[in-house]
């Protein structure tokens, strides 16, 4: 008899114990009006190309789809396109120069794309101004090269990217592991006021991002290694709707695919980040190349109701369904 009184205490506990987790993690009852998604434009609005043959070290210039519009990623003119077509934030790459500039450029080698030769690192600011960012590009096998000679002198430093978007967002990617990117880039950054800084997203590798957080902690930046302790840490503890200090003032970005597995998805995760200051961005695939919602079937992956940001790497075509969706 004692022995049934308990068996039913610990069945009326546990069904007690799940009642209370999905209820504190469904999004069932939040944003009943429908409400979009907001637009992350990948290096502007860049070129595309067929990610079923990249490796890591495809020359992605190589391979571009026939061009449908005249901009190159990670130039002033693409990410002005982009905020033209409405986009929230655009992402960026950066590089470190020989004199200790900030060059806007993806690659490990120039000869990817331009007609230079070698690495960022290699060439001073004023060096690279002289390149042709547009050289490389060809979508026939090199038969023809449609935007030769049309990009010299179009590779940007961070100076001008703040200076042409002082009131934008921005995500800026450092493509460097090593402190000194880290430094150069703490030098623009801790002199903005604290409402600009808000406008500014950082992620990369781990020792400029944790150097970033050291110098301010507020700054909203994320590795792969911390935004990875971050989710182990919110999916042992996140059913009970605690965020960890790792998930504050911080950026996640992961296939939506993964993110279902998320204690709240979609909406009440989201209002979670929210409230702590957190950017959150899906893209498609498996995240490895950075596939996009880039046409209208992949929309239909994205959440009814997310109101993140969703990566796009055609964000002339993305947009216009988005809005008329409103």
């Amino acid at each position: 008899m004692k022995k049934n009184k308990t068996i039913r205490y610990i069945i009326l506990f546990i069904v007690l114990l799940v009642v209370f987790i999905w209820a504190n993690n469904t999004s069932l009852f939040l944003r009943n009006n429908e409400v979009n998604p907001k637009l992350l434009a990948h290096r502007g609005l860049a070129q595309t190309f067929d990610l079923d043959n990249v490796e890591w070290d495809t020359n992605t210039a190589e391979i571009i789809h026939k061009p449908e519009h005249e901009y190159l990623e990670n130039t002033i003119e693409s990410m002005k396109a982009a905020f033209s077509h409405d986009a929230d934030i655009v992402e960026l790459d950066i590089k470190l120069t020989k004199d200790n500039k900030l060059a806007v450029f993806h690659d490990y080698l120039l000869e990817y794309r331009t007609d230079g030769k070698g690495e960022i690192a290699d060439f001073t600011m004023k060096e690279l101004k002289k390149l042709d960012v547009g050289y490389g590009y060809t979508a026939d096998g090199g038969k023809t090269y449609p935007f030769r000679g049309k990009g010299i002198g179009m590779m940007p430093s961070i100076d001008e990217v703040f200076k042409a978007f002082p009131d934008k967002e921005l995500l800026i990617h450092v493509k460097a592991n090593d402190e000194e990117i880290g430094k150069v880039l703490w030098n623009y950054l801790k002199v903005m006021n604290k409402e600009r800084l808000s406008q500014i997203t950082i992620y990369g590798d781990d020792i400029p991002i944790e150097y970033l957080k050291n110098q301010n902690k507020d700054i909203r930046a994320m590795s792969k290694k911390s935004l990875k302790q971050a989710l182990i840490s919110y999916e042992l503890l996140g059913w009970t709707g605690y965020i960890p200090e790792s998930l504050k003032n911080t950026y996640v970005g992961l296939p939506v695919k993964y993110a279902k597995f998320l204690w709240g998805w979609p909406n009440k995760f989201g209002d979670r980040m929210e409230s702590v200051n957190t950017k959150v961005v899906i893209v498609e695939g498996n995240g490895k190349w950075s596939e996009g919602f880039d046409n209208k079937d992949s929309l239909k992956n994205i959440p009814k109701n997310y109101s993140g940001y969703i990566w796009t790497n055609r964000i002339d075509k993305i947009s216009p369904i988005i809005k008329d969706h409103k």
